[in-house]
């Protein structure tokens, strides 16, 4: 089975003032594990960057948080709507490398986050959210995100890639 990990809008512009309050270290953890795990086994790490308004930002603020770990093979696309599949190239580059599995992580778990898993279900793929490896403003937003969708914890990810 190819894996297909995305790491949705950890940028600079959404994040960088609300380190602490939201926690983003410890979701950078799970969200580093998990990549550098998917990454050693070939399997596909994408990270999606939103560039809505970038006329009006900074470039700097677009940029990847430093907290999460971007290698030079994973591929990085970038988006204006919540879903990242929509009017990009991510299906066509999942498609391409065989991904079976998507699994989606990053900010934000209501919108772009839950857009995007459902983008991923809507175009056939097998969709989970990583555990602990999502963000928000509001904390209730993640549980919500999180109840009745599924959802996958780095062990289980670990079980999957070494079978």
């Amino acid at each position: 089975m190819k894996i297909g990990f995305l790491i949705i809008d950890m940028q600079r512009a959404f994040l960088q003032d609300q380190m602490k309050e939201l926690n983003v270290e410890g979701a950078c953890e799970y969200i580093n594990y998990v990549a550098d795990l998917l990454r050693s086994s070939g399997h596909h790490i994408i990270h999606i960057q939103d560039i809505e308004g970038k006329d009006e930002t900074p470039a700097e603020l677009l940029d990847i948080i430093p907290e999460i770990n971007v290698d030079e093979k994973d591929t990085r696309i970038t988006k204006i709507h919540s879903n990242a599949f929509w009017n990009t190239e991510l299906e066509h580059i999942l498609k391409n490398s065989g991904v079976d599995l998507v699994v989606v992580s990053g900010f934000a778990a209501e919108h772009c986050v839950l857009f995007t898993y459902n983008g991923a279900l809507e175009r056939g793929f097998k969709s989970v959210i990583l555990q602990n490896g999502i963000l928000s403003t509001n904390i209730d937003n993640i549980s919500l995100t999180y109840r009745d969708r599924k959802i996958i914890s780095y062990p289980v990810i670990e079980s999957i890639i070494h079978i």
